[in-house]
């Protein structure tokens, strides 16, 4: 049942799927960095698409790989757009916090406030917690509801000389982008 529940769910994204990759081999060829969209699956993220920028280091993130979605930059910018009683739903306890790393949160509360921080500053960041030394930044993808149906993200080596700004600013641009060709 979970290998049909599965496959069934990418014959679903297909379309998103293609709508998107174009979208993020724009988007590499800007910022010289790798990147990926992925989707909610209960409390997991999904990698649909990904775009590796030549000389980059590998990722964990290939396409149809789950992470919690509460440690990842894509999937907070998700969880970021939802509202709370869905959140609620999602994190109903400790358990479902499983699969967390040492610096992810331990409690919907944790969770909370980092979403709430991440919701005002218009991104997500993840520094580390997925693979040592590399930072992601992501911007959700929303419907004409306003609901998430998908999330954009830049991963990049941690660097001081790294201009953070320039990459959340192209990821918005792509984002949006996504969106509008979604929309027709």
């Amino acid at each position: 049942m979970a290998a049909f529940e599965l496959s069934s769910g990418f014959a679903r994204q297909e379309p998103l799927a293609r709508l998107g990759a174009p979208v993020l081999a724009s988007l590499v060829d800007r910022v010289r960095q790798s990147a990926h969209l992925s989707v909610l699956h209960g409390r997991d993220v999904i990698y649909l698409v990904e775009e590796r920028a030549p000389g980059r280091p590998p990722l964990v993130t290939n396409v149809g790989v789950r992470l919690p979605s509460h440690i990842t930059a894509s999937g907070r910018a998700q969880l970021a757009a939802l509202p709370d009683v869905q959140l609620r739903a999602l994190f109903p306890n400790r358990a479902a916090f499983a699969g967390r790393v040492e610096a992810s949160p331990t409690r919907l509360s944790e969770l909370r406030a980092i979403l709430i921080r991440e919701r005002r500053q218009g991104y997500a960041l993840e520094d580390g917690e997925v693979t040592e030394g590399l930072v992601s930044v992501a911007v959700a993808i929303r419907d004409r509801s306003g609901w998430p149906i998908a999330g954009i993200a830049v991963t990049y080596p941690q660097s001081p000389a790294t201009d953070r700004a320039h990459l959340v600013t192209e990821v918005r641009h792509h984002a949006n982008e996504l969106a509008r060709r979604i929309r027709g």
